[in-house]
């Protein structure tokens, strides 16, 4: 069998890397050791991993803190396994996920590999709506793990594995403190290596619990796509356009009301199909009814990230940057 080296940032984060550590234990495949990297946490998850340390074959390092980047990096460079495996602290995983991977890359070897998420029974319905937002065909086309084309899959870091030569190789994750998983994703491509999309590798994905905190981790996701640009050329897509699109013809429309309520229209017709798509999947009226509300903030916030970083970094030419670098795992 193919040995996994699981490697997993955490900061300030127990009781969410108790559950994560506990869907870990109940794996029907064992093949992996647990690398966790404790990124100058105040609030440390040594109890708990002493707690797994009999089911599970785990390490456990304190480091200053840095990021979720370079910690990855700092796990990788003491990991043993053949793969190494990214989660998020506030990943759960399903039971069958590593047999599921395992037989897969034994059968079709690529060098890196990601999953989708999803959202678990037991979330809250806003945690429900964000995933869906995050998810859905009509707020981001569909492309985190619903692609056709599993070959041109970008993994991202929640649930996202590659060899250990595509870590020596490329040296593992840069110093961008935002999407540094996607640029991860493109040097891994631009030198040479396979990657894949393996639909049923999907994990449970907690992302943020409230709305202000989304909101925060969008826009700094649409500042992201920007720097991304400057390293990456040709990674802009039109689809990254969008929610700028988005918001800009949302304001209009807000403007346009004061002359006529039916400007508000269009607004209406796609509150409306997000509402029943979001119930045809989450068959639940409150998760459909927050799902306008994640959705809206979803493409508004990207939207005003982009506009801002595009103004700074493309029009007045300064350097990358990032907001929210205070409270970045807040």
């Amino acid at each position: 069998m193919i040995k996994f080296s699981v490697i997993i940032p955490v900061y300030n984060r127990p009781d969410e890397l108790k559950e994560l550590l506990e869907s870990l234990k109940n794996q029907t495949a064992k093949n992996f050791e647990v690398v966790i990297v404790e990124d100058g946490s105040t609030l440390k998850s040594d109890s708990i991993v002493k707690d797994y340390q009999i089911d599970l074959n785990i390490k456990y390092f304190f480091k200053t803190n840095s990021g979720p980047g370079q910690s990855r990096n700092y796990g990788s460079e003491r990991a043993e396994g053949d793969y190494h495996v990214f989660f998020d602290s506030d990943c759960i995983i399903p039971e069958r996920y590593f047999e599921i991977v395992n037989k897969r890359l034994s059968e079709e070897p690529v060098d890196a590999y990601g999953g989708p998420d999803m959202a678990h029974p037991d979330f809250t319905p806003i945690q429900k709506s964000i995933n869906y937002s995050m998810t859905s065909f009509f707020t981001t086309g569909g492309i985190r793990g619903g692609m056709k084309d599993e070959k041109k899959f970008h993994p991202r870091s929640f649930n996202m594995g590659f060899t250990k030569e595509v870590f020596e190789k490329t040296k593992g994750f840069s110093k961008m403190r935002f999407g540094e998983d996607v640029d991860m994703s493109l040097r891994i491509i631009e030198n040479n290596f396979s990657t894949t999309l393996i639909k049923d590798a999907a994990v449970y994905h907690k992302r943020r619990v409230d709305f202000k905190k989304f909101f925060k981790q969008v826009y700094n996701s649409g500042i992201a796509r920007i720097n991304l640009y400057k390293r990456h050329p040709q990674s802009l897509k039109i689809v990254h356009f969008l929610p700028a699109s988005f918001l800009s013809g949302t304001i209009l429309l807000l403007l346009l009301s004061f002359v006529s309520i039916y400007f508000l229209t269009p607004l209406g017709l796609f509150a409306l199909i997000i509402f029943f798509d979001s119930l045809r999947l989450n068959k639940n009226v409150k998760v459909a009814l927050l799902s306008i509300v994640s959705s809206f903030i979803q493409l508004s916030a990207y939207g005003i990230g982009f506009i801002k970083s595009f103004i700074k970094r493309l029009i007045f030419g300064q350097g990358e940057f990032h907001a929210y670098k205070k409270n970045f795992y807040k």
